[in-house]
């Protein structure tokens, strides 16, 4: 299924984070944190100003990100868990 999200919205899909700590101590899944960062799937095509001129968002697909700890509404896409999220809730593109 394709899908492409609209205005000024993103779709996102979480990296997954290792279950190991640096000391060799496995984190089972219920006491893990979600991540805060992933990689974009697919954006809208930007927003409109005040003059109606289309404004492109600055993320394009493919670009690893950070968000904030509650941003974006959870959807299964292809049977994957991603977020659909406003790019304002990006907090930043890791390079």
């Amino acid at each position: 299924m394709k899908f492409r999200p609209l205005h000024d919205r993103v779709l996102v899909e979480r990296v997954v984070s290792d279950a190991k700590t640096k000391g060799g101590i496995i984190i089972p899944d219920t006491a893990q944190e979600k991540p805060m960062e992933g990689k974009v799937i697919a954006v809208g095509a930007g927003n409109r100003d005040e003059a109606g001129k289309l404004v492109p968002l600055d993320v394009k697909k493919g670009d690893k990100v950070l968000f904030g700890k509650w941003s974006g509404t959870e959807v299964k896409v292809d049977g994957k868990e991603q977020l659909i999220m406003k790019e304002s809730d990006i907090l930043g593109i890791i390079e």
